[in-house]
């Protein structure tokens, strides 16, 4: 056999063994195609059987507010969001306020009525992205952002065609998905400070940038899409709407500053009671008398008045009821340990040395106090003034460092000795003074000085307080009352407690507190004056008097 005729029988054996890998490897793929469309098959079919199975909505779904009108006890919080978002230049904004009170709804409703506004800038298909700050979490090496978006590098699994030949790949995150809506970020005060920081870029750039240690911008072989998005940023034009149970101290100045602030209030028993009406309503069903006073008595929101009235409904229909019994309702609140609401009522009656004060715990939501004050007549070398229930210590922090300062209402109280011995007459030297804010919540803030001097100065006196009086007010050592903060929260809070006057400063008076019909607002300017509307009754008299024994009658008679 000729050479020739050798290597020509080797190329054959040759072209037929790669014949062979070759169609062995087709027919590898085509099986692998196959076993994947039959994977796929038997995947769809049981997606689909999954979906043919829908349970009913659950009584929180179907009590949402899908209007303004069915927002409870927000009205001034819901004008404020409505007057940042529904206009030609809408506005980011934070929302404070307990949860449960609607906020969430209130940021989802605006929107759709602001795209009904022929002046919005909002589009008609302006997207509404939801992001809950506490599972927001970033990856330190930039693998996941689920804020502000991540690069797919080459070298991560599942990277695609692109990844295979060395394209980095942007991948948005709810920045640009919000981007022409509003991005609503949920507990943003439990947002990293990492992420709070590249949240403030994109707010003044309204874009985001995205960096990638294997992107070359002089590459010829990544697509120019990917070139614009490092070189251009992605898209983030969007309104930041965040939602916050903290304080304002709470959240980081700079957020604050770029944000307009709007505060929801914690809702009143009444409100609370609306709600789980509307929830019965929904359910079809009756309740006995007395179910909605007990969901008023311990619900704390909107949200646990609903799961009540969800819990104590499946009570009645498992066993065959379409009424919600009182009994039902009783075991609710028993097997899930709730607490009834603090409730701040006016005394019944006047009495000496009992003050009606006021004060702020949260954002937006006042409070009653009671300040009782007592004093016992004594030696000038055994007197004393104690004064209990409010906070001795505060700090204040700047983010840098921590001081810790005399409380502001412990400097009320030395204001309120020197007012008693120069407008008054009253040597304190002479008394035991106790004056005590009962109730288990420490006061701080100089707002109850006014107060706690009418309280002094009616038990040494012996004149009874009217009992429908509250009143607020920074007490200077000259006896002026000088301005406070949340007056109207407090307000509010004195009309549900039953109060039918409130003395505030008159620094703090607005002329919409004037046009008010459920309590008279006055404006006082010194502390004689609010001495003396406190110890006037509304119908001009002055309230009884009761006989305190002189300092100099008991000191001779010690003697």
């Amino acid at each position: 056999m000729s050479n020739f005729g050798v290597i020509g029988l080797i190329n054959l054996l040759v072209v037929i063994v790669m014949g062979l890998y070759f169609w062995n490897l087709l027919r590898q793929q085509q099986g692998s195609k196959t076993a994947v469309g039959r994977e796929s098959r038997r995947e769809v079919e049981r997606l689909r059987a999954m979906r043919e199975v829908s349970l009913t909505k659950p009584l929180t779904e179907l009590t949402r507010p899908k209007s303004l009108e069915h927002i409870v006890g927000q009205q001034d919080g819901l004008t404020a969001l409505r007057a940042a978002l529904c206009g030609p230049n809408p506005q980011h904004v934070i929302v404070y306020g307990p949860p449960g009170v609607g906020k969430t709804a209130a940021a989802r409703v605006l929107l759709d009525e602001a795209k009904r506004n022929p002046l919005s800038p909002f589009l008609p298909d302006a997207p509404f992205v939801e992001i809950d700050a506490n599972t927001a979490r970033f990856d330190d090496r930039g693998i996941a952002d689920p804020l502000m978006g991540s690069v797919h590098d080459p070298i991560y699994q599942g990277a695609g065609p692109l990844g295979v030949q060395g394209v980095p790949q942007p991948k948005p995150g709810a920045v640009t998905r919000a981007h022409g809506g509003i991005l609503f970020i949920d507990e943003i005060g439990e947002l990293h400070p990492v992420q709070m920081n590249k949240l403030l870029k994109v707010l003044e750039d309204r874009k985001v940038f995205l960096e990638s240690v294997y992107y070359n911008p002089d590459d010829p072989g990544i697509p120019y899409h990917i070139h614009d998005m490092f070189k251009n940023g992605l898209p983030a034009d969007f309104r930041l709407v965040g939602a916050t149970t903290r304080s304002t101290r709470d959240i980081p100045a700079a957020i604050r500053s770029r944000c307009l602030e709007v505060y929801f209030r914690a809702l009143t028993p009444t409100e609370i009671g609306q709600i789980a009406t509307q929830a019965v309503e929904r359910l079809n069903m009756e309740c006995e008398p007395g179910v909605i006073d007990t969901v008023m008595r311990y619900a704390q929101n909107g949200r646990d008045a609903v799961n009540m009235v969800q819990l104590a409904a499946g009570l009645a229909i498992s066993a065959g009821l379409r009424r919600l019994s009182l009994a039902d309702m009783e075991w609710v609140m028993e097997s899930g340990q709730h607490s009834p609401r603090p409730e701040r009522r006016v005394p019944e009656v006047p009495s000496v040395g009992a003050v009606n004060g006021l004060a702020v715990w949260g954002p937006g939501m006042g409070s009653l106090i009671e300040i009782e004050a007592t004093v016992i007549p004594c030696r000038q070398s055994e007197a004393t003034f104690n004064v209990t229930g409010i906070v001795d210590e505060e700090e204040q922090s700047d983010g840098a460092r921590v001081l810790r300062r005399r409380s502001t209402a412990r400097t009320a109280v030395d204001n309120v000795r020197t007012v008693l011995l120069a407008k008054f007459g009253v040597d304190c030297s002479h008394y035991h003074v106790h004056v005590n804010f009962p109730g288990g919540a420490p006061v701080d803030g100089p707002s109850a000085g006014a107060a706690m001097a009418v309280a002094v100065l009616s038990a040494v006196r012996g004149d009874q307080i009217d009992n429908k009086v509250a009143i607020t007010g920074e007490l200077s050592v000259h006896g002026a009352i000088k301005p406070v903060g949340g007056v109207t929260a407090k307000i509010a809070a004195a009309v549900e407690a039953g109060a039918t006057r409130v003395l505030i400063p008159a620094e703090n008076w607005q002329e919409r507190y004037g046009q008010r019909t459920d309590v008279q607002v006055v404006a006082v300017r010194d502390i004689g004056e609010v001495y003396s509307l406190a110890v006037e009754r509304p119908d001009g008299q002055i309230a009884a008097r009761a006989s305190v024994p002189a300092p100099t009658a008991v000191a001779a008679a010690s003697q």
